[in-house]
């Protein structure tokens, strides 16, 4: 077999790719394989963001049907959402012990069964229920897809993964509103359950014939409950791998700001149209898409990691600070033109914070991939969401809040970086 085939998994005898997908040797073939393996992570990392998103044009049909105040329809979202968080933490572990496919698949059928009781929702209660249900599982996916390409890559390789990884899973959250609306076009909000229950089964064959296992039984934790916590434990201990995850979570936070606040500052107090915010909003997330793509393509490999990280947090920094000096007035009325340059650079900047940040952490961590991506994931969920109301804060008469979540968001991730990573003592290595 040639060595680019050569996969972690050759105890289960079967010829992989290095992502665990089945090939046979040859270049081509193991090409294929390759792109067939980012398809099946990126829509494993999708899946979690489809869930949450598609979801959102219906939320005042779901308020009419059910008969239901708003505030207790959100819960909904929030519910989804604490499960993502909540799940990666159980998750991660689990597949640091039983390998990453056994959990994965219990999972995929756990979200498509949630998935199919949100269709049947009789009330609010149920649906948040089931909403809960389905973030916690759909969490399997996003864990152990970053556990598996730990697995499977490291250095130089994972981070180009990282980065090519973010140019599928960047684009669900944008399309995901769209084709929810275009659902609703044909049948109602349970029409969206319904088709997200169809995506789910088929991830699950997919992932049931074409993902086989990445960690061999040699490398798994035979630990329980108490052996996962000291796992944690350790990894929370490491101060390096603690500052990659809290600067990438604070980097997470300031875009999650983003999300929260934008269609209310860029139509309520700029006066733009919802088609000229789609458009923006679009255009942020080509900006992090493509700067991810460079990240991966052109810098990786050729300057370190820590530098391309600390150029990207310096650049998330300086934006920040002009939307903090716009928004308040420093240099009169701006208009939406400047402000909407400045949320495109600090997007676009997240192109190189967020896929460096996750390889960065988990190089220190081979010895317990699943739990250290439980670690990063939980992280950036409850920060973020932490972040997310106060940009609300100050009432709908000012982007200040936005700008001032983001600043403070921005300088803390700096600062756990070269507080607690402090990247000069390891030499400037290209990895």
């Amino acid at each position: 077999m040639p060595e680019s085939g050569v996969s972690r998994a050759q105890h289960t005898h079967i010829p992989t790719d290095r992502t665990g997908i089945r090939t046979a040797s040859g270049p081509t073939v193991i090409a294929a394989a390759r792109r067939t393996g980012l398809l099946v992570l990126g829509g494993l990392t999708a899946l979690p963001p489809l869930s949450m998103d598609m979801y959102l044009p219906a939320l005042p049909a779901v308020t009419d049907a059910l008969h239901a105040p708003a505030a207790t329809v959100q819960l909904t979202l929030t519910a989804c959402l604490g499960g993502m968080a909540l799940g990666q933490v159980v998750v991660g572990p689990m597949s640091d012990r039983w390998g990453r496919r056994r959990p994965l698949l219990l999972g995929m059928v756990v979200y498509v069964l949630a998935t199919a009781l949100c269709v049947f929702a009789p009330t609010t209660e149920l649906l948040i229920g089931f909403r809960l249900l389905q973030g916690l599982a759909g969490a399997a996916g996003i864990v152990i897809a970053r556990a598996v390409v730990r697995d499977m890559y490291d250095g130089v390789e994972m981070a180009r993964f990282f980065s090519t990884l973010m140019l599928i899973s960047g684009v669900a959250p944008v399309i995901a509103p769209l084709i929810g609306g275009q659902v609703l076009r044909f049948t109602d909000w349970r029409g969206i359950f319904a088709v997200l229950t169809v995506v789910g089964v088929l991830l699950t064959l997919v992932v049931w014939k074409w993902l086989h296992e990445t960690l061999p039984p040699e490398e798994r934790h035979t630990g329980g409950v108490g052996d996962a916590l000291r796992t944690m434990r350790g990894l929370l201990g490491d101060r390096t791998f603690t500052g990659y995850m809290v600067a990438g979570s604070l980097a997470f936070a300031a875009l999650f700001a983003y999300v929260s606040a934008s269609p209310f500052v860029v139509q309520e107090i700029y006066g733009a149209s919802p088609q000229t915010f789609s458009l923006l909003f679009g255009i942020n997330s080509i900006g992090l898409i493509t700067v991810g793509q460079i990240n991966g393509k052109v810098l990786v490999g050729r300057i370190s990691l820590d530098k391309a990280l600390g150029f990207g947090l310096a650049v998330i920094v300086l934006a920040a600070t002009a939307l903090l000096l716009m928004t308040s007035g420093v240099f009169g009325d701006v208009g939406l033109v400047p402000v909407a340059a400045g949320l495109f650079v600090l997007m676009s900047a997240m192109g190189l914070a967020m896929p460096n940040t996750n390889a960065l952490a988990l190089m220190r961590t081979k010895h317990a991939a699943g739990s250290a991506s439980a670690l990063l994931g939980t992280s950036s969920f409850l920060i973020g969401a932490v972040a997310s109301p106060l940009v609300g804060i100050a009432g709908d008469a000012t982007a200040v809040p936005m700008a001032v979540v983001q600043l403070v968001c921005a300088v803390g991730a700096m600062a756990c970086f070269l507080g607690l990573c402090r990247p000069w003592q390891r030499g400037g290595a290209r990895v």
